[in-house]
């Protein structure tokens, strides 16, 4: 991929390039909100990280410009860690968000969700999302984990099929409600109630989730690399 880093710190830029460089990744770098939208309008880019503390511009209100002149994947790098800039990122387009300071490894991960759905977006329609132990075949409607089936309700069927169509990468609390009752005005205790359960048939301990992880109040995140598969 083309990825365009844009921080000005100069430390994080130095840090990633060779890195990405080491992947395959052709890096593209700017240290403004002016030199992000410059480089977007001279190459394609296909991903693009993105701090929010920019000297020229708020990041956020760069996101909709981005995702829309560049048609790129886009995942904010940030020291802001308040809930209501996570979410505001997020439902203005953000693929993903990640707290610095990060780990590399994890930062990598993003990156390979990332690649993942450009290369489904490219790739035509995806009937099926794999993983070691899962598969969420969309065509049959069903789920199953460790080789067994596991039923599912059409809602909780709904709300997994997002997860498992960003696995990897935050969904909003917003972006769950539209999936699973089509408005973003529904009572948050009716998401978490079917959160609860779909873990009850997904977890080994429901009480300690380790595959439909909490974002303390942004929303959920599927901790499993799945494989899009036509």
């Amino acid at each position: 991929m083309r990825i365009l880093v844009v921080d000005d710190e100069p430390s994080i830029i130095d840090a990633l390039r060779p890195v990405l460089q080491s992947l395959g990744h052709d890096v593209v770098e700017a240290a403004n909100g002016k030199q992000a939208l410059e480089a977007i309008a001279a190459s394609h880019i296909d991903l693009v990280l993105l701090d929010l503390g920019l000297p020229d511009a708020d990041g956020i209100e760069l996101i909709p410009t981005i995702k829309r002149t560049a048609k790129a994947a886009l995942i904010v790098i940030s020291a802001r860690h308040l809930e209501k800039d996570k979410v505001r990122a997020l439902d203005e387009g953000a693929d993903d968000y990640v707290d610095k300071p990060f780990s590399l490894g994890e930062l990598l991960a993003r990156i390979r969700v990332a690649g993942r759905r450009l290369a489904e977006q490219s790739g035509g329609a995806v009937v099926k999302y794999v993983s070691d132990d899962l598969v969420l075949d969309i065509a049959k409607r069903e789920v199953i984990l460790m080789d067994e089936p596991i039923r599912l309700s059409p809602k909780e069927f709904a709300l997994f099929e997002l997860l498992a169509r960003n696995s990897g990468q935050i969904v909003t609390q917003r972006q769950m409600m539209i999936a699973g009752w089509s408005t973003p005005t529904v009572d948050g205790q009716y998401l978490r109630s079917y959160i609860a359960m779909l873990r009850e048939k997904l977890e080994e301990d429901p009480s300690d989730p380790e595959l439909i992880l909490t974002e303390p109040g942004v929303g959920y995140r599927l901790n499993a690399e799945l494989t899009p598969s036509s």
